[in-house]
């Protein structure tokens, strides 16, 4: 039996609460995961899981036994990490993760230029925008846009992220363009279920941030899906400026208050250790780095 592997198995399927789950993860069948686990609990003499129909859950000696296979495999990383750093060479897996947006507009392309660099390096790119224990999940680095990271993990910040308020021509032809942003309160916005629901921050030179109370029909916990409504006329939408200067370029969306700056955030690589750095990681942050350097990203340099 590989230990190493089972322990992996064990802590996926205790994490997840599933066979299945864990065998979709790891790309293993079913009657291999359950293989897996028995082969643990045969050789500890215990049982660590208890199953039924509905669920799987963690005996005591189960939740202790997960403890120590959590850094068992950490530690197996760190020492993969420090050997693969001798010959210079960036290899393995990265497993990165991102919000759905950022994902998708900016971070794919920026991963498939590093990788082509690299071609021995795997990287698992997840997209989502719950925020995930990078300890548990055994991810690497998390991009995160935020003004207050996680001050339990490493991070470096990568750059500004800028918004604009944005509305489809056809919504501002019906209910007209608002000229300072309390006029917002009277239009139908596009909200954020997860933050910023009911309030968006505007700066205007060097005055104290004003706070509108903003309220609409449509409100969604991911900004592709408010970008898109708000191309269907559905109204006006905060959106990050990576996501959507692309459409005001093509006329499809229009930018509102020129002279109101809504509230900047700051987007960063966050990482759970300093301890023996994997030099892809390494390589990976350094790059991303140096490609969002400047005054401005690049997706704000575009005239």
């Amino acid at each position: 039996m590989d230990r190493l592997t089972a322990m992996q198995v064990f802590a996926e399927v205790a994490q997840l609460g599933s066979f299945t789950a864990a065998g979709d993860k790891l790309d293993m069948s079913r009657p291999m995961v359950t293989r897996y686990v028995d082969e643990l609990e045969q050789w500890l003499g215990v049982r660590l899981l208890q199953r039924s129909t509905r669920k799987v859950t963690l005996t005591d000696a189960g939740l202790a036994c997960l403890a120590r296979c959590q850094q068992m495999l950490e530690l197996a990383s760190e020492v993969r990490a420090d050997a693969s750093q001798r010959d210079g060479q960036v290899r393995g897996l990265l497993r990165v993760t991102a919000s759905t947006s950022f994902g998708q507009a900016v971070l794919a392309g920026a991963i498939t230029e590093f990788s082509e660099r690299h071609p021995q390096l795997r990287v698992d790119l997840q997209l989502g925008d719950r925020t995930v224990n990078l300890i548990e999940e055994r991810i690497d680095l998390a991009i995160r846009i935020t003004n207050e990271p996680d001050p339990g993990l490493v991070g470096r910040r990568l750059c500004d992220c800028r918004s604009l308020v944005v509305a489809s021509p056809g919504y501002l032809a019906r209910h007209g363009v608002p000229d300072h942003p309390l006029e917002l309160e009277r239009h139908r916005c596009l909200s954020y279920s997860n933050f910023g629901r009911s309030e968006w921050r505007f700066q205007q030179g060097e005055e104290a941030p004003l706070r509108v109370r903003v309220s609409g029909r449509i409100s969604a916990n991911e900004a592709s899906a408010l970008l898109s409504a708000a191309i269907a006329g559905a109204g006006v939408s905060l959106q990050p400026s990576y996501l959507a200067a692309p459409y005001v370029q093509r006329g499809e969306l229009v930018a509102l208050l020129p002279d109101w700056q809504p509230a900047v955030l700051g987007i960063h690589a966050l990482y759970p250790s300093r301890r023996l750095l994997p030099l892809a990681l390494r390589g990976l942050l350094d790059f991303l780095v140096e490609r969002f350097d400047g005054p401005l990203p690049p997706w704000d340099r575009q005239p």
